[in-house]
Parts: C-alpha cells; structure tokens; sequence
C-alpha cells in the first residue's frame, strides 16, 4: 500500500498505554492490528483510539504469542513496538533467564510471517550496548539480516524535544527489495533523516509552572509518597545524583530535564521536585542542602519541606510527550507504571518519520527509472 494518502498500515506490538502508537500515528501510520496484554493498558488504549491510529473498535488483553495475524494484509507497511525491556535493563537483574527477554524473539516471529516493508524493534539502551547481551544481538541480527538491511541506532530522547534524559535503543529493518545498499547504508539514511527532527526540550520547571501547582484543578492526581531525608545521605558530586532523600525516586534539577521515568513509579521511586524554587521563586532548596551536607554538616532528620514533591501523573504524562487529553485507567500505581513503560510518543514520532522517508524515497524509485 502506497502512503499517497498519508496512511501506512501497521502492526503495533506490545502496545502498552499507545505511547509509541499516538507518535506513529502523528507520523500517519495506522494500525491494523494491536497488540497488548496488560488489562488496564488495554483500556486506555482503547479508551484513545483517536490519537493512537487504530483501526479496529478496540483490543482484549492477548500475549504476543497468541495474536491472530490473519487480517494482516500481504502489503503491509511495518511492524514496530517495544518488547519487554525489565530483562535486559540496568536497572532491573540484567537476568538472560528472564522470561520477558524472551518476547524480543516473539517480535522478530511476527516480522518473519508478515514480511512488512520495514520494522521498528524499541528497547533499553543495554541491549544496544552491553556485552552480556552481544549475543542477543548477534541472534536478531542474523534474523532480521536475512531479508532486510538493519541499523542498529541509540537515541536520546532529549535531543528531540523530549523533556527526559530518555536513551533507547531502536532496531530499524527495511526489506532489502525496497532498500538493497545494505545495512551500514540503512543506518547512515536513518540517522540523516533524524537530524531534521532534533529539538531542544522544555525544562521540569516549564512544564510544571504550565501545569499548576500539585493539587490545583488542572493537576489533581499526585503521588502521595512522603519526601523524607535520608539518614545516612550518599553523596556524589551533583546535587542531582547520590542518596539525599529516601527511595530511588531522585531530584530533578528545575532549569534541567528530567531523568528517566521509571515504571517503577507511584511510590518512593517517583522523581522529586522543588516547587518553591520554581513558583516562589526561592533558592533551590535541594543544592543548598547539598553544600551544607558536603561542607560536613549534618544530615536532617525526618519530612523534607513541602515544597519537595514528586512528580504528578498529568507532569508524568507532559514528560512523555502524551497528548494532555490521553485518558489513562487503573489504579495511580497502574497509571504511573503505563507511563514510566511507554516509548515517549515525540521520540516514537520522529522516528517514524524517518523511517517513512526511507520508505517513500525506496518506493518511488522504480517509477523514476521507468519515466
């Protein structure tokens, strides 16, 4: 199916809350099936069928293993999606025996009966990188390479308007009938292609101070986590870094981006920011404590101030580049835990994008030369 009418036709795999699916969408890829088996995901995907690109009534809860592909057309135009990524993370065991490193495998059994033009697999940063996982790579490449050029890229999330210290892997195949100058070709067209789209980001202190305060009508579903010192602070040479407050849950600098959201989030893990440095005007709170604490004094005891909070689900949501009006379900922690999963739907975007141009330049070819 061409894209003269500004519509590709997908499948989107492992689609979570449709993150990665409303920046495909805004890309003009539509998807002709979906794929998700979390049951509270699946009810906010439907409940924003608008802005996800889907074109069904709506998806059941279903694993990977068990999707129907019998209504994918024989032209379809791409699969893509984020497998699950706890497996191969920092910041979870970095287990080869999890069982949810093994859905990437499920993703590449899906392009290999669908043959779509291209593919975009999305994942942790250490899948890219890390040498436990050198042959991992090695496998999906060696599949994938078979009937597509493949590139392999990591991109940071805030070099394209995302308001997140995000970095993610993406492995971007287009079929070697449309594409045949190979991979090392693939990566240079794709990140060529991406330079148009680079960004700077809005601050923490940007979108807060747009959004309100936490609590007000426009920003009323907070995480109620207490901001409490630590007793044995960790300290590192940024204020951002080490162990100042209890729980994993780090500051964020108000003038800076954030660092990334964890699905872990809702409780003690949710970043932490300072709202009387950026409504009040105060001096930062935060680095202050952090020159009395490395000048040797000593650690506080108790509640932080009120003004430290961690981040709210619509700030969350605003991080993500989630459209304001996308509806979540389930509980708070659900919430937050769809959110810290999903691909920021800006990063999904431009990278569908680009990965359209490498399509509609492979696709116009054939008519150039016969003209």
């Amino acid at each position: 199916m061409s894209n003269t009418a500004g519509n590709r036709i997908a499948v989107s795999l492992f689609s979570g809350a449709g993150g990665m699916d409303v920046g495909f969408a805004r890309a003009g890829f539509r998807s002709i099936l979906a794929c998700e088996i979390d049951p509270d995901a699946c009810r906010t995907f439907n409940s924003n069928l608008h802005s996800v690109g889907h074109l069904g009534n709506g998806i059941e809860p279903t694993s990977v293993l068990d999707v129907d592909l019998s209504r994918v057309p024989e032209d379809l135009d791409i699969v893509f999606g984020g497998p699950p990524c706890q497996g191969f993370s920092v910041a979870g065991k970095m287990d080869p025996g999890d069982e949810r490193s093994k859905l990437i495998h499920a993703f590449f059994d899906v392009v290999e009966r669908t043959k779509p033009k291209a593919f975009v697999c999305e994942n942790v940063k250490a899948l890219a990188v890390s040498g436990r996982w050198q042959g991992i790579r090695e496998i999906l490449f060696e599949r994938s390479e078979r009937d597509y050029s493949v590139a392999l890229i990591v991109l940071g999330a805030a070099d394209y308007g995302v308001c997140q210290n995000r970095e993610r892997m993406f492995l971007v195949g287009v079929r070697r009938d449309l594409f045949p100058q190979g991979s090392q070709a693939l990566e240079t067209s794709v990140r060529s292609s991406l330079t148009d789209y680079e960004a700077l980001p809005s601050t923490i202190q940007d979108i807060v101070r747009e959004i309100g305060p936490a609590g007000s009508e426009n920003n009323p579903l907070t995480c109620t986590a207490k901001v409490t010192f630590a007793k044995s602070p960790i300290l590192r040479k940024s204020a951002y870094a080490g162990m100042l407050f209890n729980g994993a849950g780090r500051p964020v600098r108000s003038t800076g981006v954030s660092s990334t959201l964890p699905a872990s989030m809702g409780g003690n893990k949710t970043p932490i920011i300072d709202e009387g440095e950026i409504f009040d005007g105060l001096p930062g709170y935060i680095e202050d404590y952090h020159a009395h604490l490395i000048a040797g004094g000593e650690a506080r005891r108790g509640d932080a101030p009120k003004r430290l909070r961690r981040l709210t689900i619509k700030e969350c949501m605003r991080i993500q580049t989630f459209p304001d009006d996308h509806l979540f379900h389930g509980r708070k922690s659900s919430i937050y835990r769809q959110i810290g999963n999903a691909v920021p739907c800006r990063l999904a975007e431009v990278v569908a994008k680009s990965v359209d141009a490498i399509l509609a330049s492979a696709e116009a070819k054939p008519a150039q030369s016969a003209a």
